[in-house]
């Protein structure tokens, strides 16, 4: 049985702001149920014994992945950033609004 109905995927798509055709709202169910199925089978894997990562550069193997250091160098000063911009305000760009909200 199908969890993800064309009728879901539809009113996605009107939330989305998304025209999308008869056919297209089919398609796009039996591709989004399938994502949705490979997500519940993933859900099903015992991972007991699998130990967590305790950071997100360890490896499985317990190696840790090589990173740069951080380090802080000159960047441009918000004037500088702004300077060449159409318009801005606050420190930050303005742009038009593009959502009717």
């Amino acid at each position: 049985m199908s969890e993800i109905s064309r009728e879901d995927v539809a009113h996605l798509a009107r939330l989305a702001r998304l025209r999308l055709s008869e056919e297209e709202l089919s398609e796009y169910s039996v591709q989004i149920d399938g994502i949705v199925g490979h997500v519940a089978a993933i859900r099903e894997v015992d991972t007991t014994d699998v130990k967590p990562l305790c950071h997100p550069t360890e490896n499985v193997d317990g190696a840790v992945s090589v990173m740069r250091e951080d380090v802080v160098i000159p960047s441009l000063t918000p004037e500088q950033a702004l300077d060449q911009a159409p318009r801005s305000s606050e420190q930050r760009f303005e742009v038009p609004q593009i959502l009717g909200e």
